[in-house]
């Protein structure tokens, strides 16, 4: 092996392993939001979900280790981390259940539910960092942080497992079937006795807690404490992955893993000078731009998709 290609490879392999890791948030992210989009209710609060999560998960992993380290600094306690990915995707699926209430029960604009929890998503850390931290940009370092197995974080692995796992549920199911049905004709499911209801705060609950799991994954996965803003418009590339895919598992993985290697790729190209800095850090946008306005008069979305249901 000559020296071309281990230069090669020492390109290649780190940005292969940028590349799961970068895809690993959209991806959980797109499956979630395929579950609530599926079901018929519209879901951009994502992003929000995203910053919740990933702010549950750093701040309670840190409160929980702070007596430990207090009496054995450095101390590695390996359930704190597990709990607080189970607390953030309980945070997660609290704040599904609120977009749920509002746009099902409430019937309210389902755009605007979301892009409200958007815009709480974007003030409300700061009180939180404020009141624990004393101030308004990061939490403290964490020791415990996610393990990795085999250089990756275990929840890269759950990420692409669940692609199977969701198109099995999604398709060879009996809920399945009827989560389609809701987003498709909610008044013909209603006429066979689903529940159109009970089966869309599911399914918005679920979004919620996969997009909380992802945060999660942002802020003790990949690092070690929240930064403010750090999903940075993950939410909104995971929608459009939802929808170049087609709403389908096996679609959102293409897509995600596409709009992830841009991500990564911007990431191996920003020690460089091969581009402008402004231009590496715009590229996974713009990638997100072009594949919209490309494919996304392409894509049926479900028929019901936004359109509150009146029993």
């Amino acid at each position: 092996m000559d020296l071309g290609d281990l230069l090669t490879l020492a390109f290649l392999v780190p940005l292969l392993q940028t590349t799961l890791r970068s895809t690993t948030t959209l991806l959980l992210t797109a499956l979630g939001g395929m579950f609530s989009e599926r079901s018929g209710v519209v879901n951009i609060a994502l992003e929000g979900m995203i910053i919740f999560g990933a702010l549950t998960a750093a701040v309670s992993a840190q409160l929980m280790e702070a007596p430990y380290l207090a009496e054995n600094p450095g101390a590695r306690i390996w359930w704190i981390p597990w709990v607080a990915v189970l607390l953030a995707m309980v945070v997660g699926a609290f704040i599904g259940w609120i977009h749920a209430v509002v746009s099902i029960k409430y019937k309210a604009d389902q755009i605007i539910s979301g892009t409200a929890i958007n815009l709480l998503a974007a003030g409300l850390p700061s009180l939180v960092l404020a009141y624990f931290y004393d101030n308004t940009t990061a939490s403290k370092e964490l020791v415990n942080r996610l393990p990795e197995w085999f250089g990756f974080s275990p929840l890269v692995y759950l990420a692409f497992a669940l692609v199977p796992i969701t198109w099995y549920v999604m398709f060879k199911t009996p809920w399945g079937l009827r989560l389609r049905s809701v987003g498709e004709h909610p008044e013909a499911a209603d006429t066979m006795g689903i529940n159109v209801f009970r089966t869309r705060y599911t399914a918005v609950i679920l979004s919620g807690v996969l997009a909380g799991l992802a945060g999660a994954f942002l802020s003790i996965g990949v690092l070690n404490q929240f930064v403010r803003n750090m999903s940075a418009g993950q939410g909104f590339i995971a929608l459009a992955a939802l929808i170049f895919g087609k709403w389908h598992p096996i679609g959102v993985l293409g897509a995600t893993l596409l709009f992830g290697f841009a991500k990564a790729l911007a990431i191996q190209l920003g020690g460089g000078d091969i581009m402008p800095p402004t231009v590496i850090e715009a590229f996974p946008f713009i990638i997100t731009m072009l594949v919209l306005a490309g494919f996304v008069g392409t894509s049926r979305p479900p028929k019901a998709i936004g359109k509150p249901y009146e029993k």
